[in-house]
């Protein structure tokens, strides 16, 4: 049986204290945060740099030349670098600022398949994707005449590389995975699909939306082309989230948005577009936001990735092996490299019913497809319950979660 180890509990309490979210109490008992999947919560020094922004530095930026401006100016752009690193990029302005995965994938599925594709053409996604890379490359296949191929995965939410290599060939444009499934916490070998794809010369995307919050992740190990990621995963703020891609592809695909701050002249007869990375970022941006994404990014690499997943590994590992002893309780998804997400049913209990039970106990979990129907569907359900952790849980919480399904067993029962 696993058992908390004293130094790690240690680590993870102490992390706590920079959580305040994690000290509110629900219906009169301790939160029980089990929905980092959905949104992770934020840390005080994410809340203050946000909060220095709007005392100190408020004003927009790049177009100003009081001092306000500059010093929000330099902010917000000391950002672009540290996310290059963060995704062990070497060129800033390959990174575009959006509002997260979901615009991210769709600039890209735009620039690369509604302005690119053509009939004959197809595009690859798995059937563990969330909506989010999944419904806009249909979009583009629908507006296109190109071809939606999905790869499967097996009874444990395993993609099928099989599959994959039977499906990626000479006609691929563009293949979009993801690099941890949302729904049941797979980690997929990005590697892998992405060196099938470069040999007929497609062009690989990847969702990072569930792995950045969990592991380095390196565009040039991974062999993609094009990546995206939200803050609101990362212990950042919402509405905010990056997106790298190759320079070569950027320079190539149209803008998603035009407006002010993208372009380089605006005549009467034609508009040139500025050059990278403003020429996808039309606007205002999100200015207190990016400044709160950096807050976020330098607070995960400060902890450390060895102790982040060290506490991750022993927490997850114990709520594994306390659920999967219940017998009550069906696991949904259960391969070997798996991170973050515990899906599972209780028969005869309706999802949302669980979750609302739990939550009387204080334990907030996800319930419903998880933007995720296709993967329900490979399993025959309509809705699952989804537990998702992060370095900031406890042992102690699992058992929470544990106790909890064992009054709503008795009580449906």
């Amino acid at each position: 049986m696993t058992s908390p180890n004293a130094e790690l509990t240690a680590w993870i309490a102490e992390v706590r204290k920079q959580f305040p979210a994690l000290d509110v109490q629900v219906n009169g008992k301790a939160l029980v945060y089990l929905d980092s999947a959905a949104s992770a919560q934020t840390p005080m020094p994410v809340i203050e740099a946000m909060d220095d922004y709007y005392r100190s530095k408020r004003s927009n930026i790049h177009r100003g030349v009081h001092f306000l401006s500059q010093e929000a100016s330099e902010a917000y752009e000391a950002v672009r670098p540290q996310a290059a690193s963060f995704l062990g990029a070497s060129d800033p302005d390959e990174i575009v600022f959006v509002r997260g995965t979901t615009e991210g994938l769709n600039l890209l599925a735009y620039g690369l398949g509604e302005r690119a594709l053509q009939p004959g053409d197809e595009v690859v996604v798995s059937e563990m994707e969330h909506h989010a890379n999944f419904v806009p490359w249909q979009r583009a296949c629908h507006l296109t005449g190109a071809t939606l191929r999905v790869i499967g995965m097996d009874d444990r939410g395993v993609l099928d590389l099989e599959r994959a290599a039977e499906v990626i060939g000479p006609r691929t444009k563009v293949v979009a995975l993801s690099h941890v499934s949302n729904a049941l916490g797979t980690v997929n070998p990005v590697a892998e699909v992405a060196r099938l794809a470069h040999e007929h010369g497609a062009v690989v995307v990847v969702d990072a939306a569930q792995s950045v919050p969990h592991m380095p992740v390196d565009v040039t190990e991974l062999g993609c082309d094009a990546l995206v990621f939200s803050g609101h995963k990362l212990f950042g703020p919402t509405g905010i989230g990056v997106l790298w891609a190759r320079r070569e592809l950027l320079e190539a695909m149209p803008p998603y948005q035009v407006g002010g701050g993208m372009i380089q002249e605006v005549t009467a007869e034609k508009t040139t577009w500025a050059d990278l990375p403003m020429k996808f970022e039309a606007g205002t941006p999100a200015i207190a936001e990016v400044i709160g994404l950096g807050a976020a990014m330098k607070f995960v690499l400060d902890l450390g990735w060895e102790n982040i997943q060290a506490a991750e590994h022993a927490v997850f590992a114990y709520a594994k092996e306390q659920l999967d002893a219940l017998p009550f309780v069906k696991a949904i998804g259960s391969a070997p490299s798996q991170i973050g997400v515990y899906s599972f049913e209780i028969e005869g209990v309706p999802a949302y019913d669980l979750g609302t039970m739990l939550d009387q106990r204080g334990v907030a979990v996800r319930t419903g497809h998880h933007c995720a129907q296709p993967t329900m569907r490979r399993f025959g359900v309509d809705a699952t319950t989804r537990a998702s952790f992060a370095f900031y849980n406890t042992f102690e919480e699992v058992d929470a979660l544990v106790a909890g399904l064992k009054r709503v067993h008795r009580l449906f029962g």
